[in-house]
């Protein structure tokens, strides 16, 4: 299962509009992919992982480009307006 390591971008981190931003797109892409093993498509979830901004996460998945695309989504500050 691919997998890689990347740092939380987010000022806020993985927190309400990222949270959000990222389970839309993991759930558009028709793969699983995981962060630190909870299912990327549930902003809930992601919100539950408590990660802040700087933090290292582990994004993993069934399809390479799939965990690339939510990993790059983790890594920009998605809550900049």
């Amino acid at each position: 299962m691919p997998s890689t390591s990347v740092t939380v971008g987010s000022s806020v981190g993985l927190h309400a509009r990222p949270a959000a931003l990222i389970a839309e797109a993991a759930g558009a892409l028709g793969s699983t992919v995981t962060i630190n093993g909870v299912d990327a498509s549930s902003s809930l979830m992601l919100m539950t992982l408590g990660a802040k901004h700087g933090d290292t996460v582990e994004v993993a998945g069934e399809d390479q480009s799939a965990v690339d695309s939510i990993a790059a989504l983790v890594e920009q500050d998605l809550d900049a307006g």
